[in-house]
């Protein structure tokens, strides 16, 4: 869940430094009001698009697992997004002290390490649960800077949502992807502190291009080691720049529309709905059902997700 400078996907894609509360390139923070009325209600569209392309694009990655593996779709992705993103951004590699170096480099380890353990998530348990399981770890974040009673509540509740998902069945989602989902959940909120720093010390979309670059050395190694040359297979290369577009190239660009026309509130709740969105991804892509206790318990955290995001606006503003 985003704060101000960053939107972390459940599929665990960085997304952009918020144009709501963004620095300049000499990395001073500005704020910038969003406008509302008829432009909240499209970025509203912008940010569910682009919220839904992210889960069905971790749904498509599901379908490449059987030829590729998690770790090939893994280092797919991350690459293929990273060349996208330094080839547009072409970020500046000198001027930087090491403290920067260190702090963008703990950024891409976070994304990396977030999509390699999602992905073995996915590979493992339905779409729906894993983002469940994942978005954990954003809501402690959010609940630990927020200090307040109600932040309690909160927790109670996605606690709750987690116990009505295990009641139905942890046997069933497998005990090791559900570890994986939450693994992939204290990277993400990791990668949100890092995020937030790496926007305060480099322009524009730089860092995050930069740390995708480290993210992709990260994972290209394993995902040749475990699949070989079978990631050159022209189907592969295919479906691989689908999953890089869907969860990567088009979700950004819609958010930093979107981030133009909504305070970062807003967006941050919405980001909320990631688990149903998921669910709704595996269920029409791959057929993965879910019951209706599974169900009460993403609709659970969903809602603990969004009144933890404004308990933590109402603390800090």
């Amino acid at each position: 869940m985003t704060q101000t400078s960053a939107r972390t996907d459940p599929a665990g894609e960085a997304s952009p430094a918020s144009p709501a509360a963004g620095t300049t390139p000499a990395g001073r923070v500005r704020t910038v009001t969003a406008p509302t009325g008829v432009g909240s209600l499209g970025g509203i569209g912008l940010v569910l698009a682009g919220a839904v392309s992210v889960q069905f694009g971790s749904a498509v990655a599901a379908l490449l697992f059987p030829r590729a593996g998690a770790l090939g779709v893994v280092a797919l992705r991350v690459t293929i997004a990273a060349v996208l993103l330094l080839a547009v951004c072409r970020p500046r590699l000198r001027g930087y002290s090491r403290a920067d170096w260190a702090v963008v480099g703990a950024f891409g380890l976070a994304l990396g390490g977030m999509n390699i353990l999602f992905y073995q998530a996915i590979d493992r348990i339905p779409l729906g649960p894993a983002v469940t399981l994942e978005v954990l770890g954003p809501l402690v974040l959010s609940i630990a800077a927020a200090r307040r009673a109600l932040s309690l509540v909160w927790a109670g509740a996605a606690l709750l949502g987690v116990f009505l998902l295990g009641q139905d069945g942890f046997g069933r989602l497998d005990l090791v992807g559900a570890a994986f989902a939450l693994g992939a959940g204290a990277m993400w909120a990791a990668y949100i502190v890092f995020n937030s720093r790496t926007g305060a010390r480099f322009p524009r979309l730089d860092g995050l291009a930069l740390a995708m670059g480290v993210a992709a050395l990260m994972s290209l190694p394993l995902g040749i080691g475990s699949t070989g040359a079978t990631l050159l297979q022209p189907g592969v290369l295919g479906l691989g720049l689908a999953v890089a577009l869907l969860s990567s190239g088009l979700p950004y660009t819609l958010e930093l529309l979107a981030l133009r026309r909504l305070p970062a509130p807003t967006f941050a709740v919405l980001m909320s709905l990631a688990p149903a969105i998921a669910a709704l991804a595996g269920f029409l892509v791959l057929g993965q059902e879910l019951s209706p206790l599974q169900c009460l318990a993403i609709a659970l955290v969903v809602g603990a997700s969004a009144g933890a995001v404004r308990t933590g606006r109402a603390a800090r503003g």
